[in-house]
């Protein structure tokens, strides 16, 4: 079965410019001292990963925090290039990754539907018909002509969540979505993923819920401080995660 998403000795590397001087002296001695620009510390989010995801499959990426989960799925959206390395996907992305992705602080939550179903390559007219479906699951009601400034952590989630669930991507995204909402509005995400995911979606899913990861998924990636340090089925990958989180905590 071919891939739909390749990393292919994939690397990112992000420079820390750490301890900028914020005043005047602060500049002018480290002039004297020949320090034109502060040290640039290199932090590597990830190394040397090779995978590949066919079509229609559900994968899980867990990791202790800091592993290069959420690096990897901004490979895959795009937001990022890899230091190193190739990424390809072959088809069409949605995704939520991280709080309020595409959605502008100012705007109201139908405006932010607008904006975010364009960034996703809807048309005017695609987001007027997938309107109702959109606001219908985000349960938004009348907040719907309010500034997301005023939304919630949870309301912010439920709209992007609600957004990329109705577009027509094939490969969705998914970010700690589950992370923030009431258990009945979580029953309603993971039925949404089922549902794509009987359509022959490919549904990346990053969480640190493991018995959700564990319910969900055909497959599970574990993330070690960059590096992929297991690739197989679930069952076998939860179980190399414990191990790994019990070695970091003694």
């Amino acid at each position: 079965m071919s891939a739909i998403i390749r990393f292919d000795h994939v690397s990112k590397k992000y420079k820390l410019h750490a301890d900028r001087p914020r005043a005047f002296t602060q500049l002018f001695v480290r002039a004297m001292q020949g320090q034109w620009r502060a040290p640039a510390d290199e932090f590597w989010a990830l190394r040397d990963l090779c995978f590949e995801i066919p079509k229609g499959q559900m994968v899980g990426i867990i990791g202790p925090n800091g592993s290069g989960k959420t690096t990897a799925l901004k490979l895959m959206s795009n937001i990022l290039r890899p230091t190193h390395g190739q990424v390809d996907v072959r088809a069409t992305v949605a995704g939520l990754i991280g709080l309020g992705a595409g959605f502008h602080p100012d705007l109201t939550g139908r405006e932010n539907v607008y904006l975010n179903g364009s960034l996703m390559g809807l048309s005017r007219r695609e987001v007027e018909r997938r309107f109702d479906d959109i606001v219908g699951f985000a349960e938004i009601g009348d907040f719907i002509d309010v500034q997301l400034r005023r939304y919630s952590t949870g309301m912010q989630v439920r709209l992007g969540f609600g957004v990329a669930v109705n577009v027509d991507a094939e490969i969705i995204l998914a970010d700690e979505v589950l992370a923030v909402g009431d258990e009945a509005f979580q029953r309603k995400c993971l039925d949404r993923i089922r549902q794509l995911r009987s359509e022959g979606r490919t549904v990346i899913f990053v969480s640190h819920d493991v018995a959700t990861v564990e319910l969900m998924c055909d497959r599970v990636l574990v993330l070690s401080s960059g590096r992929l340090v297991e690739d197989g089925p679930t069952a076998k990958a939860v179980q190399r995660y414990h191990i790994l989180m019990a070695a970091r905590h003694e």
